[in-house]
């Protein structure tokens, strides 16, 4: 069953991190996620110089995995920042 993007449960999110550009970081980042079953609707990476610039978005997140998936992304040895930008629902359709 898919969520529905109104449901205040979940929201839609994008999480902009800025890396050191390694070999690994790319599954690195998605780990956190796939350890809780969540599958990203967005991912987009570029590498900018030394750095990799990695975008990662849900249209309907689980409200409650919000600020674990985030401290789990800032733990990454190598990122450098996360930036979290939530959405309503009616800025993500």
């Amino acid at each position: 069953m898919f969520p529905l993007l109104n449901d205040v449960s979940h929201q839609p999110v994008r999480f902009e991190l800025l890396a050191d550009a390694e070999p690994s970081l790319l599954p690195r980042t998605l780990a956190p996620f796939a350890r809780r079953d969540l599958v990203p609707d967005k991912l987009r990476a570029r590498r900018d110089g030394a750095f990799l610039r990695v975008e990662i978005g849900m249209d309907a997140m689980p409200s409650e995995m919000l600020h674990v998936v985030e401290g789990n992304l800032r733990q990454i040895v190598g990122v450098q920042r996360v930036t979290v930008t939530l959405y309503s629902a009616r800025q993500a359709a």
